[in-house]
């Protein structure tokens, strides 16, 4: 049978298509379609359709092409079919996408959240802007008819299932998203894997601290591993860059707290770091959250905010500690108990969000038997 993955464009990275590449890897008789792709030889072999939007100045302006997105996704597949069936990776409008000769009953939906500067704009600053507002009463009420046509959606997490039913009115079961815990497991130790200068950068750290590591942005919260640091008494090591990183200095600085920022880390030093840290902090509000999962399967405990979808992945008092607000108090007590967690515990849990375990999970909840075996 023919089939279609749908996804709203395909990234070079992008936590969205490591979702994408193990579904395509599991059907890899699929077309692909996004507006555009940026990835050109992610999926060498397989026939990428982009839309007619890639043809123009407006490719690659998401901010710019929001307001043509709902009426683009209802007619721009239009003269790719017919197919059997279709699996829509969305995290913004691509679940109104209608797929050619695809029954609904054959139409599947893989939800990463609902827009979020549309329905939850406490969590994205783009919800704030004029544009936003003036276009939020429309497009919700476009965004909502259209999602009750879905037969059937995953969430990523319970969070954005929760999110699903209050935003669209859809009941949705939870496919957590895959990690890559087996790529994790390659090396014993992550410093092996390192050049000469990374591995005297990661031998001059001083031992038993803290990790924070994501993009330097505002909404990460990194300022929060460095209070959780201070207040257990613990160095910090904050890993990664953007536009953060100047505010971040400073905070560490007036913190009293010993902190260390390694800016830009390659993959192995990351993976090196997280098997360094004594706990690994993750405070935003996040769909899901990898980075916790890519920790406990380096045997490093983490400590995660109660809101959002990382809470999924956290055994509480097993492979880490949920917190409900980030006082000192909370923060001493929850790094001081998840450092004396089992890292075998940790890598256990861990593997239960293996990208074989994503790939059996999609398989049942589509009913789509796949041209490979995992």
């Amino acid at each position: 049978m023919r089939g279609l993955l749908v996804h709203e464009w395909i990234e070079a990275v992008g936590g969205a298509e490591r979702v994408l590449d193990a579904i395509a890897d599991e059907y890899p008789d699929a077309d692909l379609f996004g507006l555009w792709s940026d990835a050109p030889g992610r999926y060498p072999g397989r026939r990428v359709i982009e839309s007619a939007l890639a043809r123009t100045p407006l490719r690659g302006r998401k901010a710019l092409t929001v307001p043509l997105l709902p009426a683009l996704w209802s007619a721009g597949l239009r003269d790719l079919g017919p197919y059997d069936w279709a699996i829509v990776s969305s995290h913004l409008f691509a679940h109104q996408a209608r797929v050619p000769g695809v029954d609904p009953e054959r139409q599947f939906t893989y939800v990463h959240t609902p827009a979020r500067y549309l329905w939850n704009p406490e969590l994205d600053a783009r919800g704030s802007s004029l544009a936003a507002r003036v276009a939020g009463p429309v497009l919700r009420s476009v965004d909502r008819r259209r999602a009750a046509g879905l037969h059937h959606v995953a969430a990523n997490s319970r969070f954005v299932q929760r999110r699903i039913q209050d935003s669209w009115g859809v009941d949705a079961v939870v496919v957590h998203p895959p990690v890559g815990v087996e790529r994790l497991a390659a090396h014993d130790d992550w410093a092996d894997a390192l050049d000469d200068r990374e591995r005297t950068l990661l031998e001059s750290l001083p031992g038993g601290f803290v990790l924070g590591a994501s993009r330097f942005v505002p909404y990460k919260r990194l300022d929060v591993v460095v209070d959780a640091g201070r207040a257990a008494g613990r160095p910090v090591v904050l890993a990664g860059d953007g536009p953060d990183l100047e505010r971040l200095r400073a905070h560490a600085d007036a913190s009293g707290a010993d902190v260390r920022i390694v800016v830009r880390p390659s993959d192995a030093l990351l993976a090196a770091l997280l098997q360094r840290a004594a706990v690994y902090v993750f405070p935003p509000v996040e769909d899901f959250g990898i980075m916790p999962v890519e920790a406990m399967a380096l045997g490093t405990p983490v400590v995660v905010n109660a809101v959002g979808g990382a809470g999924d992945s956290v055994q509480a008092g097993r492979s880490g500690v949920v917190v409900e607000d980030f006082r000192d108090c909370t923060l001493r007590a929850a790094v001081d108990a998840a450092v004396g967690l089992d890292p075998d515990a940790c890598r256990a849990r861990a593997q239960d969000f293996s990208t074989a375990r994503f790939r059996r999970e999609v398989r049942a909840w589509t009913g789509i038997e796949s041209a490979v075996r995992v």
